[in-house]
């Protein structure tokens, strides 16, 4: 079988009984980091010996599916293991699970913690509805492109960004979808510095200038509401 098996995005008391026991199953762990990796047996009391823990990131992703795949095939026990959080999600391993599939191997999901909907779920904003876009893309054309996409969206939108870049994306949110719309942005989740900033985005694009940032970072902004949107349409409408 393949395990896709979610692990902790900073606090180790998020991992599942059932991540453990499959971590300690697995005869083969394909992580971003096998030192990483290593650490997180260490920390799990999971001894490595008799395992193998190899490197699956987007380096190597290609080259290693269809290897991984061929030993799934002869009946090895694999577990993928992302850097923190599901894997697959803004992360490697969806040609490792199309191959799986191809061979007809078993593909079972171990869920378990998730940036994604740890910052929706503590964001204030409207949860009925959510569009996840990973990270933005690095081009500014191209980031434009997809941000004047989702202008009109009324769910929420979220977006992976990195301390380093979240003062540069903020200004460019606020020129899309205006200083007046709700956001959060949410940082170093189950931290012990977790934090979430709510506020409109220009007030936001403000804070985040004056005050540089660390840790990883989850943006999220409000979808233009319903009521706005038809005013609008109306507006559109008489104008022709």
């Amino acid at each position: 079988m393949l395990y896709l098996v979610a692990t902790p995005i900073g606090n180790l008391g998020d991992i599942s009984q059932r991540a453990v026991e499959t971590l300690r199953k697995a005869t083969v762990i394909a992580a971003e980091d096998t030192r990483s990796a290593r650490r997180l047996l260490a920390a799990l009391n999971i001894p490595a010996e008799g395992k193998q823990v190899v490197a699956y990131g987007d380096h190597n992703e290609a080259a290693m599916a269809p290897r991984l795949a061929e030993r799934l095939h002869q009946g090895a026990e694999i577990a993928l293991i992302s850097e923190g959080g599901t894997p697959l999600v803004s992360d490697p391993g969806y040609r490792l699970v199309q191959a799986a599939i191809g061979c007809g191997v078993q593909v079972v999901p171990i869920p378990g913690p998730s940036a994604v909907l740890a910052a929706l779920a503590g964001s204030g904003l409207p949860v009925h509805g959510f569009i996840f876009r990973g990270f933005l893309p690095k081009k500014p054309g191209a980031r434009r492109r997809m941000l004047e996409s989702l202008q009109e969206r009324e769910e929420t939108l979220i977006f992976y960004e990195s301390p380093q870049r979240v003062a540069k994306v903020l200004p460019e949110l606020v020129a899309v979808f205006g200083a007046e719309r709700q956001a959060c942005l949410a940082r170093e989740l189950t931290k012990l510095h977790e934090t979430f900033v709510r506020a409109p985005l220009g007030e936001l694009a403000r804070r985040v200038a004056a005050e540089p940032l660390k840790g990883e970072c989850t943006l999220l902004v409000a979808g233009v509401s319903r009521e706005r949107k038809e005013s609008g349409e109306a507006e559109t409408e008489e104008g022709s």
